[in-house]
């Protein structure tokens, strides 16, 4: 049940028609605390921008527009700072318990436009998002272990809609119009208080689920560095039964990520069958609930079966999509590490070309599980078949996006190019020898956004 308070008179806001309730939040009884509408709900140092400042947040909920500023940052800078968990961080860390969303206005320009799903990890939805059905939120999948989720400390996680953010604005002087004027047409939002206060009642079911990462070791040659490890990394699930398309409810993920898994399984047995040595120590590990957040991936980044400060790099597979032949990879996180000159050495040997990510408004570098290693500060890459852009490869891969992709016919009846896939495989290990080989450990560059990482973790 939700409600507002005014006046010592209680109105009611529809769950569904007016707002939802997420289990992401963890409210499981009752609480009734105060409003502040805070914008667009970030704090972006690199940009000087700060919608919290000068405001007392402490012991509130945050109500904002789930949208992006009108400020200029680099596509890193936006990817991380507008997923869910991030902006809840920064939400907790200037005091707030809660918060309640408001969508951002269709269609939006582009300096406006929120991340959508490339800025919220699968399965875990916008910050405060999910719900609709009055029966209940739809469940939220996240680790046990409390310590290792972004979103412990927020006890309401709510979304509202036109109608139920009309009523939170009622008497503040701000109409849901207005905001969505100044979004529209990229402007700052106002920041103030709510008047009354929201009260909630939800009954919260945890229930266990246990879920595998399995991890296996390619030992190092070298007495010094076989105690250091780079890790490739691919996940092993999928979404399961879904909605029906053409008949058919199984999400069968075949490219995502069975593809990656396939090379993953290949690329060990390639290197244990050649005899090759590697002065490093290779880690494969095929990692769970990357579709509901990059869970298992996050849960091995704090929970290693190695040392942590020995883990140098991350080589991460999701759905590389070897739908044509392989002239160019795309990498992602390309100039943000010394990988990338690593990559582009392995590439070149094999005749292969690279190129930085082609939609980086899609946020890819830290939509996959390289992402849990990035931000405990270890250098990533991700990659992808490249194109140019116009050529009938580019074709080929945005028809697969809008046909195939999180559907059931992502199964192993689609075209699949094996001998590109055997080339892109060689480019890997080919990769993971000259990275397990160098004396030196990877690095961040010095003008990297993900820099910062290595130096707090």
């Amino acid at each position: 049940r939700i409600a507002l308070v005014r006046d010592g008179k209680e109105e009611a806001l529809a769950i569904g028609q007016d707002a939802s309730l997420s289990a992401r939040g963890e409210l499981d009884g009752s609480i009734e605390a105060p409003m502040v509408f805070v914008g667009y709900g970030l704090s972006i140092p690199e940009a000087g921008w700060d919608d919290f400042k000068g405001l007392d947040l402490k012991g509130k909920i945050a109500v904002y527009v789930n949208a992006f500023p009108p400020v200029k940052v680099s596509d890193n800078v936006k990817s991380h700072v507008n997923t869910a968990d991030e902006r809840w961080l920064a939400l907790k860390r200037a005091g707030a318990i809660g918060v309640a969303t408001i969508a951002a206005p269709r269609p939006l320009p582009a300096a406006a436009s929120a991340a959508g799903r490339a800025g919220a990890p699968a399965g875990r939805g916008a910050a405060g998002g999910g719900g609709g059905r009055a029966g209940g939120a739809p469940p939220v999948i996240d680790l046990y272990d409390r310590a290792l989720n972004d979103s412990a400390g927020e006890v309401i996680a709510m979304t509202l809609t036109a109608r139920g953010a009309a009523a939170v604005l009622a008497g503040s002087g701000h109409t849901i119009d207005e905001l969505n004027q100044l979004v529209t047409d990229g402007k700052p939002l106002p920041r103030f208080i709510l008047p009354g206060t929201l009260k909630a009642h939800a009954t919260l079911t945890r229930t266990a689920i246990d879920s595998t990462n399995i991890v296996g070791l390619f030992e190092g040659s070298d007495p010094a560095l076989k105690s250091e490890y780079v890790i490739m990394s691919a996940h092993l699930d999928h979404v399961g039964i879904g909605r029906t398309v053409n008949g058919d409810t199984i999400y069968n993920g075949a490219m995502d990520d069975a593809s990656g898994i396939a090379s993953v399984i290949e690329t060990a047995r390639l290197l244990k069958a050649s005899g090759v040595k590697t002065k490093r120590s290779i880690i494969f590990i095929a990692v769970t609930a990357e579709e509901k957040g990059e869970l298992g991936s996050r849960y091995f980044a704090f929970r290693p079966t190695v040392p942590f400060g020995q883990i140098v790099a991350d080589i991460n597979l999701d759905m590389f999509l070897p739908l044509y032949a392989l002239k160019v990879i795309e990498v992602q996180g390309l100039a943000e590490s010394s990988l990338g000159e690593s990559v582009r050495a392995a590439a070149r040997t094999l005749g292969v070309d690279v190129q930085t990510d082609r939609e980086p408004e899609q946020n890819r570098f830290i939509r996959s599980d390289q992402y849990s290693f990035i931000r405990r500060g270890v250098p990533a890459l991700a990659f992808k078949f490249g194109y140019e852009f116009g050529s009938p490869e580019e074709t080929i891969r945005r028809t697969w996006v809008r046909d195939i992709y999180h559907k059931p016919a992502d199964d192993t009846n689609q075209p699949v190019n094996r001998e590109a896939a055997a080339l892109f495989d060689r480019v890997i290990m080919t990769l993971l020898q000259r990275v397990a080989n160098d004396t030196a450990r990877p690095t961040w560059n010095a003008d990297s956004f993900f820099k910062r990482f290595a130096t707090s973790k």
